[in-house]
């Protein structure tokens, strides 16, 4: 069964840092796209930031020069650095990865449980 584990949500003031993990496990052949979405309340939820196995990106441009995915594919983790947060950007944030369990399977869709982060003085 695979699994994705986001941790490193908080509490932070408006200008400070975060970083952001998810790692996946479970029967993983490969891993392509992995990324991160939020959702903040009453909204929908949106795509910051995905990363390809070989490392091409894309984000929102909202987080353009403040947020920073990256990926260690040994590890099946991706992070988000988030830096300069604002109060707009509290939302849960969802780890989400497209995932083959062996050569011969479809690709699914999976996503993490979420984490919290929350940009307020």
């Amino acid at each position: 069964q695979v699994q994705l584990v986001e941790s490193g949500g908080g509490l932070v003031q408006p200008g400070g840092s975060l970083r952001l993990s998810c790692v996946a496990s479970g029967r993983i052949f490969s891993i392509d796209p992995m990324g991160w979405y939020r959702q903040a309340p009453g909204k929908q939820r949106e795509l910051v930031a995905v990363s390809s196995s070989t490392g091409d990106t894309t984000s929102a441009d909202s987080v353009k020069g403040r947020f920073t995915i990256s990926r260690d594919n040994a590890k099946k983790t991706a992070y988000l650095q988030m830096n300069s947060l604002k109060p707009e950007d509290t939302a849960v944030y969802y780890c989400n990865a497209g995932i083959r369990s062996s050569w011969y399977s479809e690709r699914k869709d999976y996503w993490g449980q979420g984490t919290q982060v929350t940009v307020s003085s």
